[in-house]
């Protein structure tokens, strides 16, 4: 009961995280956003924000992999490892948010009504592909919720398959293709928005490099095929697959 708890709390505070990134990148309703008027100087905003987008990769790349997991499960019940992992995620991407400078300077600002709504689309669009990406491998297990209420059942969680569900037809990261749009897709980028996104998307092919030598270790030859089939952050023209798997780092 007691893990159960800790995996419900952990969730509803992951979610709040995640709400208020959205409204970071998207400048929408929170204090600053990431086009937000500088309040520091450029070149200290500069060493912050380049130190907060390091912790988050290093969290990330760290937590998610095997060697560490088999070490810290020592530590921490391997039932909530997940939950923690998901809690340690929402820590740093929040204070990342909140303790991001932003950075003087327009790389890019559309004016026309209409390229704006366009560009607003997009936005949301990659949001909606991220969370219905998670929904399609288990959201509930991705983010520890299902691990803690199978322990509270007294129930075991089946081992993981290799399967395509619909998004995955087409790109292997459909997940990582949501955080991509939704972080280019803006009216008016910033010098610091600028450097989020592309340090984020930096992070994010680091991450799949990483994720699929994972994957290939553990599926072999089916996922080498799936590879070469399927896209990893842009379909193929005329190709879809019939394999691919859950990534739950």
């Amino acid at each position: 009961m007691i893990g159960f708890i800790y995996g419900v709390v952990v969730y509803l505070f992951f979610l709040a995280v995640f709400l208020y990134a959205i409204g970071f990148v998207g400048n929408i309703g929170v204090p600053r956003g990431l086009d937000s008027a500088p309040v520091s100087p450029a070149g200290e905003a500069l060493l912050i924000d380049l130190a907060l987008l390091t912790l988050f990769a290093v969290q990330h790349s760290v937590m998610a992999r095997k060697g560490f997991k088999a070490w810290w499960t020592k530590i921490v019940p391997p039932v909530v490892e997940r939950a923690t992992y998901v809690l340690a995620a929402s820590i740093v991407l929040g204070g990342l948010c909140w303790h991001w400078q932003p950075i003087e300077g327009v790389v890019w600002s559309v004016k026309d009504p209409i390229a704006v709504n366009a560009i607003q689309v997009v936005f949301w669009l990659g949001w909606g592909i991220l969370l219905l990406a998670t929904f399609l491998i288990n959201h509930f297990e991705l983010f520890g919720l299902r691990q803690v209420w199978a322990q509270l059942m007294g129930s075991k969680i089946p081992e993981q398959e290799f399967r395509t569900p619909f998004l995955y037809k087409h790109v292997r990261h459909p997940i990582y293709l949501g955080f991509v749009l939704s972080f280019w897709a803006t009216p008016e980028m910033s010098l610091g928005h600028l450097l989020f996104a592309a340090g984020a998307t930096g992070y994010i092919l680091v991450g799949i490099w990483f994720e699929e030598r994972d994957l290939i270790a553990h599926y072999g030859a089916r996922y080498l095929a799936y590879k070469e089939q399927v896209g990893m952050l842009l379909p193929r023209l005329g190709r879809s697959a019939k394999g691919a798997t859950s990534k739950l780092g």
